[in-house]
């Protein structure tokens, strides 16, 4: 107790003197308290307050926030190679100036020129369902050797293999086959080209090659001269249509027309279908033309032919006027018992021997001659007569 008590005496000793030093230096502190001003602190110069001598300084550029670090997978794609773990981004779309170039074109598009064919490019159709094509054209018109176009009416949609072969055939067959008739071909009649549909036009049956751009329909074939080919025309010579025939069925794997299945009456189908082994079809029945005259009437009978034999007409049997007072005094006598009454029917006019049964004169025309009355009359020939 005694040290902590000297240790107390001690500190205030020390603090005695500081104390009466502050007294001295501020005798009012005890009364106003001690506080002392604080400095001011200097305002920064103004550019209206600065002299136009001071050159102006130079203002610190403003503080820009940094951009975020780039992230792992942008720095990937940047350098081509896919980051670690994690599969390349798709390249987004490129504008249409940085787009591909067009693929080349196909060889059957560079041999179908315009001294072959007039046939346009058209873009690629795909759908709806399995229904479309690639490298396809529309065929407007076939260039012949000579340089005249044969039109396709209308404008047909294919494939461009089917509208080669459709310009060869064309050119190497049809335009000779027209020179034979004494004219050349000017136009093809086109039935059908492309159409998304089932076979036969039957709503579920299986695609038809016009669904695949790689058919066509045709009824026929059109003259300068005005004269009409028709395929399926009976009237049209038989040998010709068979040209036509042979023609198409050595070129198309597929052929139908008349006789096929009751759906190509009046048209032909062609189209190059694929099949195994290459295996081809051609249902074309080639009908003999119609008769001029329907078989059941017989034939005119021609001018120069020699007449027809004519049996000559016998005379009438003249009543002699003794045995018609005789037959009137018979009727007027009753009949006897034995004999049978009369049914009152007129007489046929049948002669009997030597006697007539009424009293009314035979109606057949009288003659020249005289003939006997036990001559029986003939009957009058019809003449001419038809079915």
């Amino acid at each position: 107790m005694v040290t902590v008590a000297i240790a107390l005496l001690m500190l205030g000793a020390q603090s005695e003197p500081v104390a009466a030093r502050r007294h001295a230096l501020n005798p009012f502190g005890d009364l106003f308290g001690d506080h002392r001003p604080k400095p001011r602190r200097a305002t920064p110069p103004t550019l209206s307050t600065l002299p136009a001598s001071v050159p102006l300084p130079k203002p610190r550029p403003a503080l820009v926030p940094l951009p975020t670090p780039r992230p792992a997978e942008a720095s990937a794609v940047a350098s081509g190679k896919p980051a670690a773990g994690k599969p390349a981004p798709a390249e987004p779309d490129k504008p249409a100036e940085q787009a591909a170039s067009p693929p080349p074109p196909s060889a059957c598009r560079v041999a179908l020129s315009d001294a072959i064919a007039i046939a346009p490019s058209i873009p690629d159709i795909k759908g709806p369902g399995d229904c479309g094509g690639e490298d396809l054209v529309r065929l407007e018109a076939v260039v012949l050797p000579d340089k005249r176009r044969v039109t396709v009416k209308p404008a047909a949609i294919m494939r461009c293999t089917m509208a080669s072969a459709i310009a060869d055939w064309i050119r190497t067959d049809m335009a000779p086959l027209a020179l034979s008739l004494g004219s050349v071909v000017s136009d093809l009649d086109n039935f059908d080209s492309f159409e998304c549909r089932g076979r036969n036009g039957i709503a579920g049956a299986q695609l038809s090659e016009h669904g695949h751009a790689n058919a066509l329909d045709v009824r026929a074939l059109k003259l300068a001269n005005g004269q009409s080919i028709s395929f399926t025309d009976r009237t049209v010579a038989r040998e010709v249509r068979e040209n036509i025939l042979h023609s198409v069925c050595a070129r198309f794997s597929t052929v139908l027309g008349p006789g096929a299945d009751g759906y190509h009456e009046d048209h032909i189908h062609l189209d190059l279908m694929q099949r195994h082994n290459n295996y081809k079809i051609c249902q074309w029945n080639v009908w003999d033309p119609l008769p001029q005259i329907a078989p059941l009437l017989p034939a005119a009978r021609p001018e120069e032919a020699p007449p027809r034999q004519v049996a000559a007409k016998s005379d009438p049997v003249k009543p002699d006027p003794a045995e018609k007072d005789a037959a009137k005094s018979e009727a007027s006598k009753p009949e006897s018992a034995g004999a049978k009454p009369s049914t009152g029917k007129p007489s046929t006019g049948k002669p009997s021997t030597g006697k007539l049964s009424s009293d009314k004169p035979s109606t057949d025309k009288p003659s020249t001659g005289k003939a006997s009355a036990d001559t029986p009359p003939t009957k009058k020939r019809r003449q001419d007569r038809r079915f």
